[in-house]
């Protein structure tokens, strides 16, 4: 069988395990690292995505790397441009070559008894050949949903459709939407991005919500700032990347501290821009406050634009049952379809489902808490990188990869070759959410996520700037390195 051994091992060639490696090699350039890609390109979900009008809901200066500046003035982009530009920061630092594409790993494996030397054992599924992969750590990029699988979501009588049924994250090439009558079940940013793309050609789309979300414009045009006319693109992105920053951060806390008044902002800025025949309650109007779940962007209010032409169009209401030719609502009303998109959410998965062993016994990790969001209770030289939920993702991560180069270097300096994160003996840990949204997806997908407390080193982060402080000047408390 085929073997391969490297200091680090980064799984997963997205926007997170291509931003580790150029950390990696940049701080601690005498670690040999590879980056084990299950897909055939680099991108993940940018490169996943091919459902019309895939966009971001971040803005790139700060979605984009620090490291590579975003090179155009728009801050929302499309995914096709998001994924050529994660290629782009790839090939232009070398990091490309470390990529191994078509490995996906089966599983992880520590023995602890076995092996002096601390090193983790990686059974890789290549194009079904089975590679082992040896590595001291390991540092998982694989974000937290199912690249194969999207959430189950039951829907009464879709087996009786004899339309065509298309779910986003497997959209058809080439799917001819001209003519026909669509509709979308789902509110979040995947339904609000379809719907002013295929009114270009449908006679019809409806956008159907058992419950509505916040939807705001953004404004999106490619034009140049007057930081761009006054300083160096440089020092223009930089301060375009600390302005998103911040603002993101005081809209958030407004948002939270202020959710009466924001509520009434919200009304104020979409009622003006919906056509006469769709009132805002109840299709604008969520139950819960803002950022309790994330809030929906749509570019130059294009949404809301769709709506005007009269061939798009909001319905709010509970499914009864789908008809071989639409969809009949428990207030009887019927939607009339060729075409049924069910952009109900994504499946969550950490690792990308591959399963952990510790000394021969699979690691329960539903049951274990995160050190700091970055590592896992009880598991050896292993880091998990995930985002923000209020912010940009790229941030998130970018701290965290900050931390783990801290904790690489320390070992090093120290002679250490192992760290594991401890929960004391006696400790009561006061749990909270590891991803603290309210969306339906992450609630039904909870039971397969790691815990998170109240209390540090145990509790997630979610301040760019107080956790890029902590990479570097944090205490390490709750670590045990040997």
């Amino acid at each position: 069988m085929e073997t391969h051994l490297y200091s680090v091992i980064i799984i997963g060639a997205g926007i997170a395990g291509i931003n580790a490696a150029y950390r990696l090699q940049s701080e601690l350039p005498d670690h040999t690292y590879a980056i084990l890609e299950a897909r055939n390109a680099i991108g993940g979900t940018w490169d996943l995505f091919r459902y019309p009008g895939v966009r971001s809901d971040s803005d790139l200066f700060t979605f984009g790397f620090s490291w590579f500046p975003w090179d155009q003035h728009n801050p929302i982009a499309d995914g096709v441009s998001i994924a050529n530009y994660i290629r782009r920061a790839a090939a232009q630092h070398d990091i490309d070559r470390h990529v191994v594409f078509q490995h996906r790993v089966i599983s992880y494996h520590w023995s602890s008894w076995s092996s002096t030397d601390n090193v983790w054992t990686l059974l890789v599924d290549n194009l079904g050949q089975l590679v082992l992969y040896f590595t001291r750590f390991i540092i998982l990029a694989t974000g937290y949903y199912d690249y194969d699988r999207p959430l189950d979501s039951p829907i009464p009588g879709l087996d009786r459709f004899e339309g065509l049924v298309v779910q986003p994250q497997f959209w058809p090439a080439g799917l001819d939407c001209e003519g026909k009558q669509i509709v979308i079940i789902g509110s979040g940013a995947t339904a609000v991005t379809l719907l002013p793309c295929l009114v270009e050609k449908a006679v019809k789309v409806t956008m159907l919500q058992r419950s509505p979300t916040y939807i705001l414009p953004m404004a999106n045009k490619n034009t140049r700032t007057i930081a761009d006319t006054l300083f160096s693109p440089r020092m223009a992105h930089k301060l375009k990347r600390a302005k998103w920053i911040i603002t993101s951060r005081l809209t958030v806390l407004f948002c939270q501290t202020s959710p009466r008044f924001t509520r009434w902002l919200f009304r104020w800025i979409v009622s003006s821009r919906l056509p006469p025949h769709i009132p805002y309650s109840p299709h604008f109007d969520p139950t819960y406050n803002p950022w309790e779940q994330r809030l929906c962007i749509c570019p130059d209010g294009d949404f809301f634009a769709s709506l005007h032409t009269g061939r798009g169009d909001v319905e709010t209401g509970t499914i009864q049952e789908v008809v071989a030719d639409g969809i009949i609502l428990d207030s009887g009303k019927k939607l009339d379809a060729d075409i049924i998109v069910t952009a109900t959410g994504m499946r969550l998965q950490m690792a990308g489902g591959a399963s952990f062993y510790v000394d021969d016994e699979r690691y329960p990790l539903p049951e274990k808490y995160t050190w700091n969001g970055v590592m896992l209770q009880d598991l050896p030289n292993m880091a998990m990188l995930t985002g923000y939920t209020n912010a940009s993702w790229t941030l998130g991560v970018d701290a965290k990869m900050r931390l783990v180069c801290r904790l690489l270097r320390s070992m090093a300096d120290h002679q250490h070759s192992m760290a594991v994160p401890r929960v004391h003996d006696g400790s009561t840990l006061e749990e909270k959410q590891l991803l603290d949204l309210k969306s339906t997806y992450i609630i039904k997908g909870a039971g397969i996520l790691p815990r998170a407390a109240k209390q540090r080193p145990w509790c997630p982060h979610d301040n760019y700037l107080s956790e890029w402080l902590f990479a570097k000047y944090g205490s390490l408390e709750g670590l045990e390195m040997t």
